[in-house]
């Protein structure tokens, strides 16, 4: 991406202060539209990603602006850079946000990564 060396987005707090790297779009299985995103947060050695709302998110060129401080986004649910979510653990990130959490019909998550 123009004006990041490192070729990631930079995802930024409503403050404008760097959250991380955006590494993931997660999106509504019964809508297909963005909900969440995964950022890449910690130490060099010591790399989670955490999860972050997309709702009132702000694309510009190079970055991403969600609608929450950075401490409420880096205190959140997280994984390992090499793990998945599992499902018992979805309904976590959605009230970490206070936002609605509805599995589908049958118990499918609402959350697929893209």
């Amino acid at each position: 991406m123009p004006g990041d060396p490192a070729g990631f987005l930079r995802n930024v707090d409503v403050g404008g202060h760097k959250i991380g790297s955006l590494e993931a779009v997660y999106v509504d299985t019964s809508t297909d539209e963005p909900t969440m995103a995964t950022v890449q947060v910690g130490l060099p050695t010591r790399h989670r990603l955490v999860f972050v709302s997309l709702d009132g998110v702000i694309a510009g060129p190079g970055y991403v602006k969600v609608n929450y401080a950075k401490s409420l986004v880096k205190g959140g649910p997280a994984i390992g850079t090499d793990d998945v979510l599992p499902f018992e653990d979805e309904e976590a990130v959605f009230k970490h946000y206070e936002l609605p959490y509805e599995p589908g019909a049958s118990g499918e998550r609402q959350l697929a990564r893209r």
